[in-house]
């Protein structure tokens, strides 16, 4: 499955593209990887929010 790649249409607000893309510019990547690479970020933040939730959950 490496390499595999699912493609969807997203449609973004004209001035997020342009942060977006100066954002990848500055650290060498493409929108596309730009937005991978955001995403990661959100989602390890959210699962490690989510983890500490459930944690504290057992705690009480």
């Amino acid at each position: 499955m490496a390499g595999a790649r699912k493609q969807f249409l997203l449609r973004l607000d004209p001035q997020l593209w342009a942060e977006l893309e100066s954002l990848a510019a500055q650290e060498m990547r493409s929108v596309n990887g730009q937005i991978e690479y955001l995403l990661r970020q959100a989602l390890r933040k959210q699962r490690a929010s989510a983890a500490a939730e459930e944690a504290d959950k057992g705690t009480e």
